[in-house]
């Protein structure tokens, strides 16, 4: 696990909670429009120790409500006695994933060791490829959309099938019980972006969360597509940013197939 930066205080990636923000080196996609390329392509330096940031955040109980853990994507190499050290200080968790480590992730459901989940869902099943760049196995981002969406639902730990392995939190988890049954906090996001993304496109992605869902999925936001300063692919910054009229159009769009849409920009 290598740790490449840490935002000491934020009021905007844990809703409702005041946080820090962990980022953790490396991804396994490789989208053009991410400006996060310090922590994708090129080799990062360690810029904290586990024990720094651990340390840090003892300095901060009591004022730090939540830590989120970002990265790249951090369930590529998170230490989860790392989480669990975390959580022995009272913090909420929140894990930010591209849906790729269903398995990961619903280890750290069932150990509860995670709050809030949030999952960047790329756009429609047919367009995945040439969004992310890389050959990926479809079937993890759909069983990591099926555990978000459950999650969201208050099912903590559902029972899910996952490279042939079952889990069921209740069974697994001993700091849950039937009489004490916690509601997680979840949310899809979809980065709408010029030329990858459009009405009839993202129809196509809803329609298919659905069906994996098995029903609406509960909470998306469709967030802007911005300029930044170290784009993966540079010849982004020629497109148009999207602004939040088009991202209300879209909303209105999309009403049907949702439980709840919202925009950031």
């Amino acid at each position: 696990m290598k740790i490449a930066g840490l935002q000491k205080v934020s009021t905007i990636d844990y809703p409702g909670e005041i946080c820090c923000v962990i980022f953790l080196w490396g991804c396994n996609f490789r989208c053009g429009f991410c400006y996060n390329s310090g922590l994708v392509v090129s080799e990062s330096k360690i810029e904290f120790s586990s024990e720094e940031v651990l340390s840090f955040l003892k300095k901060r109980i009591g004022k730090l409500d939540a830590v989120c853990i970002s990265g790249g994507e951090p369930l590529m190499s998170l230490d989860f006695d790392f989480v669990r050290r975390i959580k022995e200080m009272g913090f909420k968790i929140k894990i930010d994933t591209n849906g790729s480590f269903p398995e990961r992730l619903l280890e750290l459901v069932s150990e509860g060791l995670v709050d809030y989940i949030a999952m960047d869902v790329k756009g429609a099943r047919e367009d995945y490829y040439k969004i992310v760049n890389m050959e990926i196995d479809l079937g993890n981002i759909e069983r990591s959309i099926k555990i978000v969406d459950d999650f969201g639902r208050g099912n903590i730990s559902p029972r899910i099938c996952v490279n042939g392995r079952e889990f069921n939190g209740k069974e697994n988890n001993p700091r849950t019980s039937t009489d004490e049954h916690r509601q997680g906090c979840s949310e899809f996001r979809t980065t709408v972006v010029p030329g990858l993304h459009d009405g009839e496109k993202l129809i196509k992605m809803g329609e298919w969360m659905g069906g994996v869902c098995g029903e609406k999925p509960s909470k998306i936001f469709l967030q802007g597509f911005k300029h930044g300063e170290s784009m993966i692919d540079i010849s982004f910054m020629e497109k148009d940013e999207v602004l939040e009229g088009e991202l209300i159009r879209l909303k209105k769009l999309l009403s049907e197939l949702f439980g709840e849409i919202c925009v950031r920009v």
